[in-house]
């Protein structure tokens, strides 16, 4: 730096100083969302050490800290998903044609919490929520229903479904069968991530051992059958949704995927060949600058990770590609407008930061599932971001802000810093049993919840600028109560109409592939799902052949 520069910074540090005296609570000491704390200006010497004219500088390039691609949006736009289901298969497919017909260029099915944790609509741990938080999907049946006059050769679909993945991707393979698809033309993800469930969400079946197997099952099944599919999304989101801060979110689910990559790697799997369909999913905050900072590090790290711990040499390896989604728990129900220009700054966060992917929540569903309406909206702003703004026309756009770029480096360095102690107390799967990363994440929500009662972190319409009003007269989404009577019908017709001595040869089948230690249970699976054996009666043999997995409560 020249002395010209350190007289003038020496001047503003001065003069800044001598306003923060007058004004501490106006001029004192920021953070970030995430709690990161935050210099009043940034300038080159904050980014010392980064050199722009090398290869860092290029997006496509190792380690991809500006983007996975050479061109990003100018070559093609991220895939605008809307993550959707309710109620019946039926009902589903019909929003999900709505949908396609507005211009969402990729599906994402979010299934009801009876199928999300393997039970039948009939059992009497699903009774009450049949289509409640998504949509109910027994067997087969259900699936050829839900997509129905949707070519799955034309469209990506994601499904948000983890213990019972191997079930779900088999039914969708065999929809596709009935469509005259092959499977190496299906192009889509199942998020099949069973770490983040046992850290955050709650929805696992099986215990650890019989959970990765599965996983790593369909990651070699999939390299074999499904080559263009996603075999796994690496899930910070709900991570992020549970309390923890940006850099906890990073580290967290960078900690799941080493822990996935180690596992896949003892079956004798290559991470060059399956590291290539490995996806990562992560919230998007309100803090937009440490938003997209955050995934430019989660990028960065992720590629020195694969290629200094696992050797990986092929470039497509290397990549941190994601799907991004506005935050849910940020969305409020006082003044839930305000929600859309929330979601706004949110999708364009993940844009600036070079999202794959991005589902925009809508502005009601702190109050009920989304209406047609509210989906539009929220669809119509990854539309607007793309065609108006202008922030798709160039590459990158914020590198080399002098915070972006410190931030960038900041968070990159405070997840190496939870990695390296993951990594001493013997990997995640210790570190989640030990309840190390849900004590963290919970401390950290703790301190959120406590700023916006305090009123040291502003939520409009919250704790600040209040207005009384009423939902009266405001159109929500609601699922009708008899949607479960009718599901069970279905299900019960369904069973007296098949071969169902094929079904219990088939069910004999997954469960000798079960207590095999060496085969894969994906075959065995799709051929029980072909003649349609349900969800609930193949998680049911798991579950007696792998037991359920109980939580142990750290204190």
């Amino acid at each position: 730096m020249t002395d010209n520069y350190r007289d003038a910074k020496a001047a503003y540090d001065a003069a800044a100083e001598k306003a923060v005296q007058k004004n501490p609570e106006r001029y004192g000491q920021f953070t970030t969302g995430g709690g990161l704390p935050l210099k009043r200006l940034y300038c080159p010497d904050d980014i010392e050490g980064v050199n722009y004219l090398d290869d860092i500088s290029f997006p496509g390039s190792f380690p991809f800290t500006r983007g996975v691609q050479s061109n990003m949006y100018r070559g093609r736009f991220w895939t605008m998903r809307q993550y959707a289901g309710f109620a019946t298969a039926e009902e589903s497919n019909a929003r999900y044609r709505y949908l396609l017909e507005r211009g969402t260029t990729g599906l994402s099915v979010a299934f009801d919490l009876p199928t999300q944790i393997g039970y039948d609509t009939d059992h009497p741990m699903a009774q009450g929520e049949c289509g409640k938080v998504g949509v109910a999907i027994d067997s087969l049946a259900d699936m050829e229903t839900l997509f129905d006059k949707i070519p799955l050769d034309k469209v990506s679909t994601s499904m948000t479904i983890n213990a019972p993945a191997s079930v779900l991707l088999a039914m969708y393979i065999c929809v596709a069968e009935k469509q005259g698809i092959k499977s190496d033309d299906l192009s889509g993800t199942i998020q099949n991530d069973i770490l983040k469930e046992y850290i955050a969400r709650g929805t696992y079946i099986f215990p650890p051992a019989a959970s990765m197997r599965l996983i790593t099952d369909i990651f070699d099944f999939c390299g074999k059958h499904v080559p263009k599919w996603n075999t796994i999304s690496i899930s910070g989101y709900h991570i992020r949704e549970a309390g923890s801060t940006a850099v906890q979110e990073v580290a967290f689910t960078l900690a799941d995927g080493i822990a996935y990559v180690e596992a896949a790697k003892k079956t004798g799997q290559d991470p060059n060949v399956f590291g290539e369909r490995l996806s990562f999913f992560f919230n998007a905050h309100n803090d937009l600058i440490e938003e997209v900072a955050k995934y430019r590090a989660a990028r960065r790290l992720w590629a020195r990770i694969m290629k200094e711990r696992f050797g990986v040499t092929n470039p497509k390896a290397l990549m941190l590609r994601f799907h991004t989604q506005t935050a849910g728990c940020t969305l409020t129900a006082q003044q839930p407008e305000n929600n859309v220009i929330r979601v706004t700054l949110q999708a364009l966060a993940s844009v600036l930061g070079g999202t794959q992917s991005l589902h925009t929540n809508s502005m009601d569903e702190a109050l009920a599932l989304p209406t047609e309406k509210s989906v539009e909206i929220a669809l119509r702003t990854q539309q607007i971001i793309a065609y108006e703004s202008g922030v798709t026309n160039t590459v990158d756009p914020f590198a080399g802000s002098y915070v972006v770029e410190s931030l960038t480096n900041e968070i990159e360095q405070n997840a190496i810093n939870y990695i390296n102690k993951i990594d001493d107390m013997g990997g995640m799967l210790k570190a989640i049993e030990a309840g190390y990363p849900q004590k963290e994440i919970q401390d950290s929500a703790y301190s959120y919840q406590k700023a916006i009662e305090t009123e040291q972190t502003v939520v409009v319409g919250v704790n600040k600028f209040q207005t009384k009003e009423s939902a009266h007269g405001r159109k929500l989404l609601r699922v009708d109560a008899s949607v479960g009577e009718r599901q069970i019908k279905k299900l019960h017709e369904m069973k007296s109409k098949r071969d169902n001595i094929a079904v219990k040869n088939l069910l004999d089948d997954v469960r000798k592939a079960a207590k095999s230690e060496s085969e894969n249970l994906m075959p065995a699976i799709l051929n029980a799902v072909r003649v349609y054996a349900t969800e609930g009666e193949i998680c049911g043999v798991l579950r007696e052949e792998f037991g359920e997995y109980v939580e142990n409560v750290v204190l």
